[in-house]
């Protein structure tokens, strides 16, 4: 046999050496050999070692091997024990460090060793443990699956349908009308009519319903039985008892025979009729990311030597210019090079306002032109899009496992076999102490108990909220990346804002500046703005702005030095210039003088004063307003609605970040951080619950990565992007409220699938064992047990949908 590793950690010959002899060193390898330049390891070995003991191997010499993930497609999962049976199947594979499994997508993501295993043979794998599976392909649509399995269910139910009207009207309609009850003797008979629903019901098993044969019988011979398994035997029972009563009537008591074939038709055809149903709930429930991936045009208006030309957008490369006609879709990202108009950009943002564009500004694809021909140059295509990132971000949310799901798969693990057990002890209870014909009470209560157990539902009931609640968030700009923060952030307590872009529009000018020491107010301008030339900070382009805006000229600058926190130091025309805060003076003896009453005047004014000097002399203080988004006070407001409390770290003066928080309402204020201080004040915040933070710059990712949910808005870096767990697609800090809203209405609504789905057999499972018998005479027939068993999963599937109309929650303030 042969393993290829990826080894981390090597980094010269000696590494090499050093990792083939501890390879080597395993009993049962036969040779490995390492290339360095791959970081890969080739080994030989036996059957008598595997991965776990070469990867421990390594892990003993120093090194590490890397990590990789497979997503697998499965058909066949019907209940929350196909769940757990795959992911214990895959997690016992050697390497695997991680298997999970979702019901509603039909998927598995699997993490595991590289070089350990394959995505084929963890297929295999699945297909070992009775389902069939394949590796996932990237382009593979999941809703063409899911047409194609209401197609198949559709076809399946309308058969049994079909073949099961005639039986149950033979064997309920001479119930219920005497004079039919006497026709059907007089023309047909009884025995005639029995064979008749005996040709019919076996037809509705060995046709439509044969696939609950198909997977549960060998489900319950492997000792793993699941709702296919409780189905197969709870109609086979009421079949072969049925069958023994037509053919063979002597070997039952003479009070028992009786025929149950309606039972067992409608066993199937109800069942079949409530996997269509949800089949089809549960395709309206990825309704969200196949709309996503509708956004994405077939081609693209390209200039190739000097034409415009369609071509697929699979060819389009960065770089190439795209013509952009009006009213059409942008296909992929660029930059405006020529051209002036509006774009709607509200399926991807949720802002329904379009965004003016112009030579230089963005377009995202996916996202709609106005009126005006626009000419862009691709900046990015394929996997690097916006859109493609968003699609893979909630593709990912929506496979994942929450928290509370570990509960649900401690339970399920063992639903099945309880069942099982309890419909066996209620029919022995009943044919020994039920009354006559007891054997036909008991056969009853005995396939309702079967029957009536849904773990269908409980396998349901947490990732169809999530699918449907993370395509929400999609419509309205609110991406889980990652399926756990969706329930940590329902839990928040506490919401920590940076200032400077999210709450304010991070786009400051200049408003005043006062000049001491002689100094003029031109030249002191003219200097700041060249050691702030270079700089991307918003506080410097204000100030850059301003002097472009006076048609100054800016000399250029020298020996720039970032402060970081506090400001900046430079030469500029032989000048030492120093510009910054407060804490940047003192750190260089400065004494702010004077200005210093000034400069809390204007930070009280919820201004930012920046101080100059030249050559170690105080020149001037500059005052910077950076106005609050309009969307700011009402997302503090809504916060509060919902009792979370506020919070705001910033790195500006104290008495600038006070006055803006006390004009938004914020609880608590944290200023003059540092970039590093960050990460401690948010430790301070935590100690009085979850804590969420919202930032936007690369100053802001470690505090994303340390708060315990993340949020960054997605008019920031890519740096806090990634350092966050929820992103925000637009600017406007109310889609803070929105996400935080939005994640308690589906915890809530996994709350209720949840109570339904173990309430509905906590109460009913003892009714069909015929608990209410004493009281009131009352048997739950196995024809409405399989009703109210399929309609379980359509009512939880169902009662998910409804996130489907959730938010947006804006309040106008």
């Amino acid at each position: 046999m042969q393993a290829i590793f990826t080894v981390q950690g090597m980094s010269c010959a000696s590494c090499v050496g050093r990792v083939e002899r501890a390879l080597k060193a395993v009993p049962g390898v036969a040779d490995a050999s390492v290339n360095l330049l791959e970081s890969t390891a080739k080994v030989d070995h036996s059957d008598q070692t595997d991965a776990i003991r070469l990867a421990e191997a390594l892990k003993r010499a120093g090194y590490s091997v890397a990590e990789t993930e497979a997503a697998l497609e499965i058909d066949g999962m019907t209940c929350a024990s196909c769940v757990g049976r795959v992911e214990r199947a895959l997690e016992a594979v050697p390497g695997v460090k991680q298997a999970k499994v979702n019901l509603v997508t039909g998927s598995a993501h699997v993490r595991y060793s590289s070089g350990a295993s394959s995505p084929g043979a963890l297929a295999d794998t699945v297909k070992a443990a009775g389902y069939k599976a394949r590796p996932a392909e990237a382009d593979t649509p999941r809703g063409e699956r899911q047409v194609d399995e209401v197609h198949r269910l559709r076809r399946a139910f309308a058969l049994s349908a079909a073949l099961a009207a005639p039986v149950v009207v033979l064997a309920m309609g001479t119930h219920m009308v005497p004079a039919f009850h006497h026709w059907v003797t007089a023309t047909l008979g009884e025995a005639n009519s029995w064979r008749i629903q005996f040709v019919l019901t076996a037809a509705v098993l060995l046709g439509p319903g044969f696939l609950f044969f198909r997977h549960g019988l060998p489900a319950l011979l492997r000792g793993a039985p699941e709702m296919n398994s409780l189905v197969a035997l709870g109609s086979l029972a009421a079949f072969t008892y049925s069958t023994t009563a037509t053919f063979a009537p002597g070997l039952l008591p003479e009070a028992a025979r009786g025929v149950y074939y309606e039972a067992a038709a409608m066993i199937v055809t109800l069942i079949l009729l409530g996997r269509l149903l949800e089949a089809g709930a549960k395709g309206r429930a990825g309704e969200a990311i196949r709309r996503l991936i509708g956004l994405r045009p077939e081609t693209a208006r390209v200039v190739r030597d000097g034409r415009a030309v369609d071509i697929p957008v699979d060819a389009v490369r960065p770089g190439d210019i795209v013509r952009l006609a009006p009213g059409e879709r942008v296909a992929v990202d660029g930059a405006i090079t020529e051209g002036h108009g509006w774009i709607d950009e509200s399926m991807l943002t949720g802002e329904p306002a379009p965004v003016e564009k112009q030579s230089g500004t963005t377009v995202t694809g996916g996202t709609v032109n106005g009126q005006s021909a626009l000419t862009y140059r691709v900046t990015a295509t394929g996997a690097d899009t916006v859109l493609a990132r968003i699609i893979a971000m909630v593709a990912d949310a929506q496979g994942a496992k929450l928290p509370v799901q570990a509960l649900v798969d401690r339970i399920t693990l063992w639903f099945v076999p309880a069942v099982m057990a309890l419909a066996v002890l209620a029919f022995a209870v009943w044919l020994i102490v039920g009354p006559a014909p007891a054997l036909t009470y008991a056969l009853v209560v005995g396939i309702s108990v079967l029957i009536i157990a849904c773990p269908c539902a409980m396998g349901l009931a947490t990732p169809v909220s999530i699918l449907v609640g993370t395509g929400r968030g999609a419509e309205l700009g609110v991406l889980f990346r990652r399926g756990d923060a969706l329930q940590r952030l329902s839990g928040a307590r506490i919401v920590a804002f940076d200032k400077t872009g999210t709450l304010t529009e991070g786009a400051p000018r200049l408003t005043d500046i006062e000049v001491v020491n002689g100094f003029d107010e031109a030249s002191v301008l003219a200097l700041a703005a060249s050691a702030e030339a270079r700089s991307e900070h918003p506080l410097a382009r204000a100030i850059v702005a301003e002097v472009e805006a006076r048609d100054l000229a800016i000399p250029a600058a020298s020996e720039a030095e970032a402060l970081a926190g506090r400001g900046l130091k430079a030469r500029v025309n032989g000048k030492a210039m120093l510009i910054g805060n407060a804490h940047a003076l003192r750190e260089t003896g400065i004494d702010p003088g004077g200005l210093a009453g000034t400069a809390d005047r204007l930070a009280a004014e919820a201004k930012t004063p920046i101080y100059v000097a030249i050559d170690g002399t105080l020149a001037a203080v500059i005052a910077v307003s950076d106005p609050v988004k309009k969307g700011a006070w009402a997302a503090i407001a809504a916060l509060h609605d919902m009792g979370v409390k506020t919070a705001m770290i910033s790195g500006d003066t104290r008495a600038t970040a006070e006055a803006i928080a006390r004009d938004l309402g914020i609880d608590h204020v944290a200023a003059e951080v540092l970039p590093e201080g960050k990460v401690e004040a948010l430790a301070g915040l935590g100690e009085k619950g979850t804590t969420a933070f919202v930032g936007d710059g690369i100053n802001d990712a470690p505090a994303l990565a340390a708060a315990d949910i993340g949020i960054a808005m997605g008019t920031g870096t890519d740096v806090a992007i990634e350092a966050a767990e929820v992103v925000l697609m637009t600017g406007d800090p109310g889609a803070v409220a929105d996400a935080v809203r939005l994640s308690r209405a589906t915890m809530r609504n996994i709350r209720q699938n949840l109570f339904w789905a173990f309430g509905y057999n906590v109460l009913l499972i003892p009714v069909a064992a015929g608990a209410l018998y004493p009281l009131n005479g009352m048997l739950l027939s196995p024809m409405l047990a399989a009703g109210a068993m399929a309609l379980s999963s359509v009512f939880v599937v169902t009662n998910a949908l409804r996130l489907r109309r959730a938010g947006p929650w804006r309040r106008a303030v």
